[in-house]
C-alpha cells in the first residue's frame, strides 16, 4: 500500500500541468508578455482540463490527439495546431528531464487538418529577386519611402520594426542599429553592411533632427513613423504584384537565399531574423552571439545584393557553382 501511495504521488508531481507550468516559467522570460499570455491562456483553457491531470509520461497520442480535436471541432484549427505544438514543446521538455521517455505529438504528424492561410509572399529565386530589387532602386516617390524600400532587403527585419526605426538606435560609425524586438520583447542587433550606411547617410540630412528615420509625411516633426502600408503601396504602385512580393517577403529571401546559395549556417539567419535560436545546451543565445559572423554575413548579403542588380550570372537555388 505504502508503494502505491507513492506511485500516485510520483504521478501527481509529474502530471502534464505541472511539467507545463514548470516549462512555461523556465521560457516565459524569453518572450513578450503578451505571447506568454496566449501560450497559457491556450493551455488552461484547451488541454489541462482533459489531460492536465494524467502523469506525463503515460500520455499517450491517441489521449493527445483527443485533446486538440476538440479544439478543431469548434472551428479554430490554427489554435489546434498552435496547441499541439505546445504539448510538444512540453513533452520534449519532459523527456530532456526524465519525466517522459518520448513526445507522442511526434506520432500526429497530419493527424489534423492543415491550415489554409495566407503565407506572405516572396520571391526566393536569384533572377527574379533580380528584378525586384532594380524596381526598388528605380521608385521615383519621396525620399523616405525611396530609402525604406532599398534599406527593407538589405537588413530584413520585420516591417513594423522598420517603420518604426529611430535615429538614436542607429550607431553609422559602429555600423549597427540596435533595437527591442517587437514580437519577442528582446534586444537584436542588425549589423549595417556597407550598402545600408550610404542609404541612412543619403536620408540622415532629412529626417535625422527627428525621432524616426521613416517619419510621417504628414507629420513634418518626425515624432510619428510613416503608415504601415507605405511600403506596400509603393512597392504596388511599381508594378509588383502583391502575390509576388510582401513587406514581411523580404526576410523569407534573405532566409533561403543565404542558406541556399550563400551557404551560411542556419543558426547564423535565424539569429539574425531575431527568431529564438538555442545553443546545443538549451541555452538562449544573447544578442550578441556570433556578432563577428554575422556582420561578415550581412556584408556578403548586401554585395550579393548588388552583384544581382548589376546583372551578373546568378546560379539557381539548389544548383552549385
Amino acid at each position: 500500500m505504502p508503494g502505491k501511495k507513492a506511485a500516485k504521488v510520483a504521478r501527481a508531481a509529474n502530471s502534464f500541468e505541472v511539467v507545463t507550468r514548470e516549462w512555461f516559467a523556465k521560457y516565459e522570460p524569453n518572450w513578450s508578455a503578451n505571447h506568454a499570455n496566449r501560450i497559457i491562456r491556450r493551455l488552461e483553457r484547451d488541454i489541462f482540463p482533459w489531460i492536465g491531470g494524467k502523469a506525463i509520461a503515460d500520455i499517450t497520442a491517441p489521449q493527445l490527439l483527443e485533446s486538440v480535436q476538440r479544439i478543431e471541432k469548434r472551428g479554430a484549427l490554427e489554435t489546434a495546431h498552435r496547441a499541439l505544438g505546445n504539448c510538444g514543446q512540453v513533452f520534449r521538455y519532459a523527456v530532456a528531464t526524465g519525466r517522459a521517455e518520448r513526445d507522442p505529438s511526434g506520432d500526429l504528424h497530419g493527424a489534423l487538418p492543415p491550415v489554409k492561410g495566407t503565407h506572405f509572399a516572396s520571391v526566393t529565386e536569384p533572377k527574379r529577386v533580380a528584378g525586384v530589387l532594380r524596381a526598388l532602386d528605380g521608385y521615383a516617390g519621396t525620399l523616405p519611402v525611396r530609402c525604406a524600400l532599398r534599406l527593407a532587403p538589405l537588413v530584413f527585419v520585420r516591417p513594423g520594426e522598420l517603420r518604426h526605426a529611430q535615429w538614436e538606435d542607429i550607431d553609422l560609425d559602429a555600423a549597427e542599429w540596435r533595437y527591442t524586438v517587437s514580437k519577442t520583447d528582446t534586444l537584436h542587433i542588425v549589423p549595417l553592411c556597407t550598402q545600408a550606411i550610404e542609404i541612412l547617410q543619403e536620408l540622415h540630412p532629412l529626417t535625422g533632427r527627428g525621432r524616426y528615420v521613416f517619419p510621417s509625411a504628414r507629420n513634418p516633426k518626425g515624432d510619428r513613423p510613416m503608415r504601415d502600408n507605405a511600403v506596400l503601396s509603393a512597392m504596388r504602385r511599381m508594378g509588383i504584384d502583391k502575390d509576388e512580393m510582401s513587406g514581411h517577403g523580404f526576410r523569407a529571401m534573405a532566409r533561403t537565399i543565404l542558406d541556399e546559395v550563400l551557404g551560411f549556417r542556419p543558426d547564423y539567419i535565424e539569429h539574425q531574423l531575431a527568431h529564438a535560436v538555442r545553443d546545443p545546451n538549451g541555452r538562449a543565445y544573447n544578442r550578441t552571439a556570433h556578432l563577428p559572423e554575422r556582420k561578415k554575413m550581412m556584408q556578403e548579403w548586401g554585395d550579393y545584393l548588388d552583384t544581382l542588380k548589376a546583372g551578373a550570372e546568378i546560379i539557381p537555388i539548389n544548383q552549385s557553382a
